[in-house]
């Protein structure tokens, strides 16, 4: 109760030093986490909005250094780069080493499991948002490869495996459900963690003038 009543008598000060008001902002924030506390809350959410700007754009120009949470369940040790951000664990060899991957527009089937906040083993407080695998058994999931039919980060990934073999793959944001997210149950801004199997390669699709010209045109 007092660090509370501290942080309003902060909130008071005439001064002009705006990192001592954001400071006393952000633990009352805090305090209101941890404690359950009621703190006086912005009229609109345009209010709010803006308030969240103006406080990331101190953050990021210096005038707080607060840690990063947002990144804080990733732990990418033992990972490749991949590109544009992904990271990628092979988990299990592919059947055949000198296989050929699939190209664009090919159709293939992959199993799968999602997770949002890390993998169960890494991080206990992982959560399993979708599955191949149900209660009756798996079912892959069919999809023609590297034509936007799924999220960007499983085209470069599936692109670049073969058949037989399963990663763990880290994808980034912007190259999954981005601000948007999903069906409610992703967040706009999730990171998304994929234990992933490609287990068949098909059929390379018939493609006519038009579907070539759209491959030229929209590289992954």
């Amino acid at each position: 109760i007092n660090a509370t009543l501290y942080c309003y008598q902060l909130l008071q000060i005439t001064s002009k030093d705006i990192k001592m008001k954001m400071f006393a902002v952000f633990s009352l924030m805090l305090l209101a986490n941890v404690s359950g506390l009621s703190i006086p809350t912005l009229e609109s959410s345009v209010e709010r909005r803006a308030f969240v700007s103006k406080s990331a754009g101190l953050v990021a120009t210096g005038f707080l250094s607060l840690p990063n949470i947002a990144n804080a369940d990733i732990d990418t040790a033992g990972y490749e780069d991949g590109p544009r951000g992904l990271k990628y664990k092979v988990i299990k060899p592919p059947t055949d080493p000198d296989s050929l991957s699939p190209q664009r527009a090919q159709k293939v089937k992959a199993k799968y499991t999602l997770w949002l906040k890390g993998f169960p083993d890494v991080n206990p407080n992982a959560k399993k948002v979708d599955s191949s695998k149900g209660p009756f058994g798996e079912k892959p999931f069919e999809f023609i490869a590297g034509v936007g039919q799924v999220i960007k980060g499983w085209d470069l990934t599936v692109l670049d495996m073969k058949v037989g073999e399963e990663r763990r793959i880290i994808v980034p944001s912007d190259l999954g459900y981005g601000g948007r997210g999903a069906g409610g149950a992703i967040p706009g801004g999730s990171t998304l963690y994929f234990d992933l199997e490609l287990v068949e390669i098909g059929q390379m699709s018939q493609l006519g003038p038009e579907q070539l010209k759209w491959l030229e045109d929209n590289p992954l």
